[in-house]
C-alpha cells in the first residue's frame, strides 16, 4: 500500500473517532481531483461546485460505509460519479457535457506562458466540441469508463474497482467503447478519417 492510501485510512479512521480535521484534509486532499472529474459531466462551474460540494457531504455522511477494501479515492469518485449523473438526470440533461478542463487552460503554471496561436486555441476547440458531441452519444457503460481511462488516466485496476467490474469487463467495455467513439467520430465528422 502506498503512503497516500494509508494516509486516507487514518485519516477516515480519525474522523470516525471524532476529529473533523482530519476530514477537512481529505477534502483539500482531492478536491481538485474532483473538479477535474466532475468537468467531465457538466461544463456549468455553479454545477461543478454544488456537485462536488455535494459528494463530499454524502462521503462524510457515508464514512462509516467506507470498507477499506478501494482507496478512499476511488470510494469518493464513485460517490463524485454517481452525484454528477443524479444531478445531470433530475434536470433532465443528458451526463458528459464537458471533456475541456478549463482549469489546464487558465492555471496559474501557463498564465504566465506564451500564449498559443488563436489558430491552435480555435483547433483546440473545434476539437473539444467534437469530443463532446461524440461522447454525449455513447452510452453511459462505454462513456463512463472511457472518461475514467483516458481523461482521468486510471488505472484498469482502479476503474475496476470505482465501477466494482472485474479488469477483464473493464477492458472489454474500453475496447467497445473506443470502437464506438471511433464509428460515431467519422459517421458525424468524416473528415477525420483523413487525419
Amino acid at each position: 500500500m502506498t503512503a497516500a492510501p494509508r494516509e486516507d485510512l487514518a485519516l477516515v479512521r480519525e474522523t470516525l473517532a471524532g476529529n473533523q480535521l482530519s476530514f477537512q484534509l481529505l477534502v483539500e486532499r482531492y478536491a481538485p481531483r474532483m473538479f477535474a472529474l466532475v468537468r467531465h459531466y457538466t461544463q456549468s462551474a455553479v454545477e461543478v461546485e454544488d456537485i462536488v460540494q455535494d459528494t463530499f457531504l454524502k462521503a462524510f455522511r457515508r464514512l462509516e460505509s467506507f470498507q477499506e477494501q478501494s482507496s478512499f479515492y476511488t470510494w469518493l469518485c464513485r460517490i463524485a460519479i454517481n452525484t454528477a449523473l443524479d444531478t445531470l438526470k433530475r434536470a433532465g440533461r443528458n451526463p458528459v457535457q464537458s471533456v475541456e478542463d478549463p482549469e489546464l487552460v487558465t492555471s496559474p503554471e501557463r498564465r504566465g506562458a506564451a500564449l498559443p496561436a488563436p489558430d491552435t486555441r480555435l483547433e483546440q476547440q473545434e476539437v473539444a466540441a467534437v469530443t463532446q458531441r461524440v461522447l454525449a452519444e455513447l452510452p453511459e457503460i462505454f462513456r463512463t469508463v472511457l472518461v475514467l481511462r483516458e481523461f482521468e488516466e486510471m488505472a484498469y485496476q482502479e476503474i475496476a474497482d470505482l465501477l466494482g467490474i472485474s479488469i477483464g469487463t473493464v477492458e472489454s467495455r474500453l475496447f467497445r467503447a473506443r470502437a464506438r467513439f471511433r464509428e460515431r467520430l467519422l459517421a458525424l465528422y468524416p473528415d477525420f478519417a483523413a487525419s
